[in-house]
C-alpha cells in the first residue's frame, strides 16, 4: 500500500465537491492538497492521444507555470498521462484521480503507477472514492469523472472521438456549472468530434494559455514568459533571437541561416510554446 494514505474527514473535502450531486461519501488521499487559492484545472481527453493533441496538452499546461493551478486529470493513458507529466514538468501541483482504490496493487492502469509515485513525491496527491484495495471496473471511470470535475473550477478538453467517456466529463462540466475550454481541431479530424461540437454549443475556444488564464479568472503576467524562453534548444533558440525585432517569414529564414524547412518546423515549435505570433505578415516575439 502506498505510504501516507489515509481516509479524508468530511471536513477536508473541497467545498466545491460537497455541492455536487451525489457527492462521494467517502473519499482517500495520498498527498496533500494544492496551498489555499489554487485555482483547479480538469484536464480530459482521449487515451488514443495524437501527437497533435500532446503537443497542445504540452504546450498549454506549460504557458501555466508559475501560476496558482493545479492540474487534475485522471491518472489513465493517453491526455491524463500526458497532462499529469506536463504539470510535473513545470512546477504545478496535480491531482490523479483513478478508478481504482489507491491501493499499490489495485491502482489503475498499472503502466502508470510509477506516474503516481512521482506526483506524491512532487507533493500532489491521490484521491479515490474507492476501498484502498478495490479493483477498478469500466463503470467506475464514468462515476470517477464527477469528482475530477466537481473539484475544477474549469475543465480543458484535449481530444476525444465520437464514442469517448470524455463525452460524459463534458456534459458533466455543464451540469455543475463549470467552465469548459476545448482545443480545436483540424475540419474532419475524428479526434476534434468532442471539442468541435462543444464550441458551437458555446465552450470556449483555447488555443493559447491565456485563454485557460482568463476562465480561471488568473491575471496573466506582463511581458514574455522568459523562463520558457530560456529553455530553448537548437533551432528554436537561434530562431528566437533572430526575432529580437519582427521580421517577414523570408527574412527569418535568411537571419536566422537555418534551412528553409529547418526554420518553418521551429516557427512552428515556438508558436506552440506561446512565444511567437504572426501578425501582418510579420513574425514577433509575444
Amino acid at each position: 500500500m502506498l505510504a501516507g494514505l489515509r481516509q479524508l474527514a468530511a471536513a477536508e473535502y473541497p467545498a466545491a465537491l460537497t455541492h455536487i450531486p451525489e457527492p462521494p461519501e467517502r473519499l482517500w488521499m495520498q498527498g496533500a492538497w494544492a496551498p489555499a487559492g489554487t485555482k483547479h484545472l480538469a484536464v480530459v481527453g482521449s487515451r488514443a492521444l495524437s501527437r497533435y493533441g500532446k503537443e497542445a496538452c504540452d504546450m498549454l499546461i506549460a504557458g501555466l507555470e508559475g501560476y496558482p493551478i493545479s492540474i487534475v486529470s485522471g491518472l489513465a493513458l493517453g491526455a491524463d498521462a500526458a497532462a499529469h507529466r506536463a504539470a510535473l514538468r513545470h512546477g504545478l501541483h496535480t491531482i490523479a484521480i483513478p478508478g481504482s482504490g489507491l491501493g499499490e496493487s489495485v491502482l489503475y492502469p498499472r503502466a502508470n503507477v510509477g506516474l503516481a509515485r512521482s506526483i506524491i513525491d512532487a507533493g500532489g496527491a491521490l484521491l479515490s472514492e474507492h476501498e484502498p484495495d478495490y479493483k477498478s471496473h469500466s463503470f467506475d471511470f464514468p462515476s470517477r469523472n464527477r469528482i475530477m470535475v466537481g473539484i475544477a473550477d474549469a475543465v480543458l478538453v484535449i481530444e476525444a472521438g465520437d464514442k469517448s467517456g470524455t463525452l460524459i466529463t463534458a456534459r458533466l462540466a455543464s451540469e455543475y456549472n463549470r467552465d469548459l475550454l476545448c482545443v480545436p481541431h483540424r475540419i474532419g479530424d475524428p479526434h476534434g468530434f468532442a471539442a468541435h461540437i462543444f464550441i458551437r454549443l458555446g465552450a470556449a475556444h483555447v488555443t493559447e494559455p491565456i485563454h485557460i488564464l482568463e476562465a480561471l479568472g488568473i491575471a496573466p503576467r506582463s511581458g514574455p514568459d522568459e523562463r520558457a524562453a530560456a529553455r530553448l534548444e537548437g533551432a528554436e533558440r537561434k530562431l528566437y533571437g533572430t526575432l529580437a525585432e519582427p521580421r517577414s517569414r523570408d527574412e527569418v529564414i535568411r537571419e536566422s541561416g537555418l534551412a528553409a524547412g529547418e526554420a518553418m518546423t521551429a516557427l512552428v515549435g515556438l508558436e506552440l510554446k506561446g512565444l511567437i505570433r504572426e501578425e501582418f505578415g510579420a513574425w514577433r516575439r509575444i
